[in-house]
């Protein structure tokens, strides 16, 4: 922490000294303040957040008749091809299999933009970090956003699957909701831990998505649990699999299947883990981040 020299104001009379936090070192009491000081700040900034999301969806469609839309067609078509080919070789009911493989399939899609542009929401924003001061958080915060609105498009695939398979809606539908925004808050929270880390290490971004990639086959998004009656050792992959859990708050409720109440619990437990370890990593790289990108 450093002092600069008291100024003169208009009226002659000295101002008071600002004090400037300098150091990329401080206390972890130091730390925690500046970590919630930067989140609260970027809070302040939502419309910020916002427009900036919307802008980057803007100038990455540019020039194109559809501009964000063609999400909303090329996820179709990659939902129709796929839903025809496994249902066969499952041997599932296209009607039943059509409105799950789509729903896992977008919801899978959404998350794993949240993890794979979280590890570089720092590293993308890095000009912005370097050229004007703003709060960190803001750039995780803009990684959400943007990835939210890719995910409206696609709702348009599952509404129209949903009214075409006849798939009909319940009040216990609305669980997706607070299941949204769990997905939401832990997103943010990935965002700080890892667009840090990735910061820091370069390699960890490949890492990352190499273990998302093996995550998609071993979680149930193109296959159901059903299918692993009978076999213990597989089951115990489902169990262990933090993924499922996240994916199946969300999906169930909007399927009309039965969720219970130990895979909430789970998700609210992997949800508080990665809070925690979030914040304690935010709060000590934050100082350094600048440096990093």
């Amino acid at each position: 922490m450093t002092k600069a020299a008291p100024t003169m104001s208009r009226n002659g009379a000295l101002r008071r000294p600002v004090h400037f936090h300098l150091s990329a070192d401080s206390g972890w009491k130091q730390r925690f303040h500046l970590a919630w000081a930067d989140m609260r700040e970027g809070a302040h900034l939502w419309r910020l957040i916002a427009v900036l999301g919307f802008l980057d969806i803007k100038l990455k469609y540019r020039g194109s008749a559809l501009g964000p839309f063609w999400l909303t067609i090329s996820m179709g078509v990659q939902v129709g091809a796929m839903a025809f080919i496994y249902a066969d070789l499952f041997h599932t009911d296209i009607h039943s299999y059509l409105p799950f493989l789509c729903l896992s399939i977008i919801a899978w899609s959404y998350l794993n933009a949240l993890v794979t542009e979280g590890c570089g929401c720092f590293i993308q924003s890095d000009a912005v970090i370097k050229g004007m001061r703003m709060p960190f958080s803001v750039h995780a915060g803009r990684s959400i956003v943007r990835n939210t609105i890719i995910l409206a498009h696609n709702v348009v695939v599952i509404v129209v699957v949903f009214a075409i398979m006849g798939v009909h809606q319940s009040l216990s539908s609305l669980l997706a909701l607070p299941a949204l925004g769990l997905w939401l808050v832990d997103g943010f929270a990935f965002s700080l831990f890892f667009g840090a880390l990735c910061a820091r290490f370069r390699d960890v971004p490949q890492i990352i998505s190499a273990i998302m990639q093996i995550a998609f086959f071993v979680t149930p998004v193109m296959w159901s649990t059903t299918i692993l009656t009978g076999h213990r050792e597989a089951l115990l992959l489902i169990r262990f699999n933090p993924f499922y859990y996240m994916l199946e708050i969300l999906r169930a409720p909007l399927l009309g299947t039965p969720l219970s109440v130990m895979t909430w619990g789970w998700a609210l437990v992997i949800s508080g883990i990665l809070i925690f370890l979030s914040w304690i990593a935010f709060a000590r790289t934050r100082g350094r981040i600048a440096f990093w990108v």
